[in-house]
């Protein structure tokens, strides 16, 4: 005879609804009320049915994630990877699954707010896609309850990590060095992340009172796989007669191109010259000399995400004030001092 939820409840001393309440993910119930249901749910062989409950709750505790990028990395990106890591583990925790957002169902082709209706997702995860895109108008305007991770939309809750005060702690550190000739080799410019560092940096070299030359901010991309545009823009800066004494990354996997480069010339960080990263992965920092870089809290954000996507299912009519999530310099080996770069001769 299968168990039941009445079983639950006689088992821990709660009544049924309190179970209730616990199984369908209510958040008027305390954590260590959750915990004793759900241990003891485990101990009995008690499984609830997503069917039984999905028609009595009018949902179908299914969150969508979309995760498209321009070089269709998906879940190999480090940084994203990480995020929805997070994310999956507290949905989970919270008793919902997860559904990959995309364009098609075998052969049958489809819009994002028409495969979120199919599967009849009750919230959507948006982190990586081109959010300018008529789609995602489309689907953050269609009621279906939607987070962003480091982008906006009116009615929404967003997450975003700290960009601006990232890329400040990698100038701070740059001029604390003595380097006065900073270059950023930065990402694609239609994201919101871009734009903010590429306005941090400039606002961070002012406030150090040093010029940036236009030729200094370069436009690269984010997770290039085969390395064309790091090595194209660090070759051009190093080229330069009066070149950088250091130069910021678009992301950390653009250290092994910047890499393949120094050694190609002859030349080494921080001995020749300063490099510095950003995102923080943990494959990179295995490299030596080890990479200075931001590390992004892909954790927290991950997390954020998925309690706020929930709160705004549970409550689709309140506002929501972005999260801001900090970043951390990591210290590394490949930032010097001024006198030590090959940007120090004139």
């Amino acid at each position: 005879m299968s168990v039941t939820i009445k079983d639950v409840a006689r088992y821990c001393g709660l009544s049924i609804s309190t179970v209730s309440k616990v199984f369908n993910g209510y958040p008027d119930i305390s954590e260590l009320t959750r915990r004793q249901v759900t241990e003891a749910a485990r101990e009995i062989g008690y499984k609830p049915n997503a069917l039984a409950r999905a028609l009595k709750t009018n949902r179908s505790y299914n969150l969508g994630v979309l995760m498209v990028d321009d070089n269709i990395s998906g879940l190999t990106h480090p940084f994203f990877a990480a995020v929805l890591n997070a994310f999956k583990l507290e949905a989970e925790h919270q008793g919902f699954d997860i559904t990959f957002i995309n364009h098609n169902i075998g052969t049958m082709e489809m819009t994002y707010l028409e495969h979120c209706r199919y599967r009849n997702v009750d919230g959507v995860c948006l982190a990586c896609v081109n959010f300018y895109s008529a789609e995602i108008a489309e689907l953050t305007a269609s009621g279906i309850p939607c987070v962003t991770i480091d982008h906006g939309f009116t009615g929404h809750p967003g997450i975003f990590s700290d960009n601006r005060s990232g890329i400040r702690l990698l100038v701070d550190r740059a001029v604390s060095l003595g380097h006065t000739r900073v270059a950023y080799i930065h990402g694609q410019r239609n994201s919101l992340v871009t734009e903010t560092r590429i306005q941090g940096f400039r606002e961070a070299m002012a406030a150090h009172g040093l010029a940036v030359p236009e030729e200094y901010v370069r436009p690269g991309r984010y997770d290039d796989a085969d390395g064309d545009s790091i090595r194209e823009n660090l070759s051009a800066l190093l080229d330069m007669k009066r070149r950088p004494t250091c130069v910021l990354l678009p992301d950390d996997s653009a250290y092994l191109s910047a890499q393949e480069v120094l050694h190609e010339r002859g030349l080494r960080a921080p001995a020749d010259i300063s490099l510095a990263g950003y995102d923080g992965v943990r494959s990179i920092q295995v490299v030596r000399p080890r990479l200075t870089t931001v590390r992004q809290d892909s954790a927290a954000m991950g997390r954020e995400a998925a309690r706020r996507l929930i709160d705004h299912i549970n409550h689709p009519t309140e506002a929501f004030e972005p999260v801001l999530v900090p970043c951390e310099i990591l210290e590394g080996e490949t930032m010097g001092s001024r006198e030590e770069g090959v940007g120090s001769r004139e």
